[in-house]
């Protein structure tokens, strides 16, 4: 199975949902983790990196970023746990372009970004927590990469899957994904079914006693 194919035909409910179902049941990111970009869908396999608050200028400032970026291979996610700081900005326009040109596919982070006048015209989606244009030089500085992070109760490490759309985002780990994007797949095609019955004016107990979706 191509996990990356498929999950360009899921969607992030349906896939929490079915890992709810497999007994995974703290794999959505919490509400304030959402698309700040127009390109508003993310899906591939997750780069991690941590950041911390800090209080000085580092005296190699942005290593670890750069290094993040520089290491990450084509169909990488970047996501970072930065412990929801509201504070600063950790991404923008230029390292967008970095990693567009790697064909490193978003960023999700639970912090900020700037540079919307210019993420807004680039088909590049970044999540996050909000907008600032302070820097984060001298305010957050990433202190690992490639090693599993939590965010919101989420574990996560390099080579599991993830995908953001509208709605939010579900990170599914690397040794469940085949059983869960197929589990999810059927669930999407039954979902039309269900859709098409509705639609029809079925009664809802009786389609979801029929289905058992809903």
């Amino acid at each position: 199975m191509n996990h990356l194919e498929s999950l360009e035909k899921l969607y992030s409910a349906v896939v929490g949902d079915v890992l709810d179902k497999m007994g995974h049941r703290s794999q959505s990111l919490s509400s304030r983790v959402k698309a700040l970009t127009p390109t508003r869908r993310v899906s591939g396999r997750i780069f991690t990196a941590k950041a911390v608050e800090v209080d000085y200028v580092p005296e190699e400032p942005y290593k670890l970023e750069m290094a993040a970026i520089d290491t990450m291979k084509e169909d990488d996610v970047l996501v970072v746990d930065a412990g929801h700081n509201y504070e600063c900005s950790f991404w923008g326009e230029l390292l967008s372009t970095a990693c567009m040109a790697k064909g490193v596919r978003g960023i999700v982070m639970s912090t900020c970004t700037r540079d919307l006048w210019a993420l807004e015209q680039m088909d590049f989606p970044v999540f996050g927590i909000g907008v600032t244009p302070a820097d984060s030089l001298g305010r957050i500085d990433v202190v690992s990469i490639g090693e599993p992070i939590e965010i919101d109760g989420v574990k996560m490490k390099n080579g599991d899957l993830i995908l953001g759309d509208h709605d939010g985002v579900v990170a599914i780990p690397a040794e469940v994904a085949d059983e869960a994007i197929q589990l999810a797949l059927e669930k999407v095609s039954g979902e039309d079914t269900v859709r098409e019955e509705l639609a029809a004016g079925v009664p809802v107990a009786e389609v979801f006693e029929k289905h058992g979706i809903l």
